[in-house]
């Protein structure tokens, strides 16, 4: 067992540092180019995965964590907790899509009442209700 995890853990730890250093902006990487700590980590893989993993990565502004949004006082905001994205909707909301709502639901409702008449005036000639082409099947 111990044979396998002196495999297996460099391996791992040098596919996380691997794709770690490939998804990194080239802003948030410290000391050297992108591209060499790439080719540090494939060549020697347990140095090259730790040495990046502690000083390769600008650690306190680099990517989406727990606390990456809160330190800095950006970061993602729910759609529900952004006041600009709920402006957009009101925005939105003024244009014309209102006006295409108030025209559908009118048609709506006068094609209701139009239905609705119509049901009254069967009723009162006691006229035989037209047969539904899907009932027959």
């Amino acid at each position: 067992m111990l044979r396998v995890l002196m495999i297996l853990v460099p391996l791992a730890l040098s596919i996380y540092a691997f794709i770690d250093c490939i998804t990194t902006d080239e802003k948030d990487i410290k000391h050297i180019p992108k591209p060499l700590w790439a080719i540090l980590v494939l060549l020697f893989p347990l140095v090259g995965s730790i040495s990046w993993l502690i000083v390769g990565k600008d650690r306190a502004t680099a990517g989406p964590g727990p606390l990456a949004g809160r330190r800095s006082g950006g970061g993602w905001v729910a759609p529900d907790d952004n006041p600009d994205f709920l402006k957009s909707l009101k925005d939105d909301g003024k244009g014309s899509g209102a006006s295409d709502d108030t025209a559908f639901r009118e048609s709506w409702e006068e094609d209701l009442r139009r239905r609705e008449e119509e049901l009254k005036r069967r009723e009162s000639k006691d006229e035989p209700r037209p047969k539904d082409p899907d009932e027959e099947k």
